[in-house]
């Protein structure tokens, strides 16, 4: 195993190293395989990552087997990283792609998915019987909806893609997309409203 030094405080403080030369530096090192400098960028990201996977799979434990799939992705495909994007970009799609490949493999649910009975069969944090006397917030409102309805409410209204981007990635055709964002938006402002009526 080969290992480089990376000394990410050794520029003079005239000259401040930015959070993406940071990364630069570590991902050079990391893709010739130094585990030290891809533990740091480990530390640096997994935290955004998770936040990300969590809400586009609405579970705990789900989400922190994505983030472990999406690392060890990106340690096998360092090595032939070309710097065309910041890292974190990069990852961040990695990691969403991890995501939609098993939201993918889960199709089996699908046709439930599509039926009005869908939000009571996810489970929720609430399942267990134990209701809190707060509100729900809109994290955990997201993390009610359908599986699909949630992938595509995620990636086009909080990470910014387009219809045709998601529409690809979840193998369905762009007005599936627009209508499933549509449905998603709809169950979400009727959960928060529910949950406001019972305070």
């Amino acid at each position: 195993m080969l290992s480089t030094a990376v000394d990410l405080h050794a520029a003079p403080a005239s000259h401040p190293v930015s959070p993406r030369d940071e990364d630069h530096a570590l991902v050079l090192a990391a893709g010739a395989g130094d585990v030290r400098a891809f533990e740091q960028l480990y530390r640096r990201h997994s935290g955004r990552v998770h936040a990300l996977l969590w809400r586009l799979c609405g579970h705990e434990a789900r989400a922190q087997d994505l983030v472990q799939d999406a690392f060890v992705k990106a340690w096998q495909a360092l090595p032939g990283f070309r710097f065309e994007s910041a890292f974190s970009t990069w990852l961040h799609r990695l990691a969403v792609n991890t995501a939609l490949m098993q939201l993918r493999a889960r199709r089996g649910g699908e046709a439930m998915e599509n039926s009005d009975e869908a939000l009571d069969a996810q489970a929720t944090p609430d399942s267990a019987g134990l209701r809190t006397a707060l509100a729900i917030d809109l994290e955990r409102a997201i993390a009610t909806l359908p599986p699909r309805a949630r992938a595509v409410l995620v990636l086009y209204d909080i990470e910014g893609w387009k219809h045709e981007e998601i529409a690809t990635e979840l193998g369905m055709a762009v007005g599936s997309s627009k209508a499933q964002l549509h449905r998603a938006r709809q169950l979400l402002r009727a959960r928060l409203g529910e949950d406001h009526e019972r305070d």
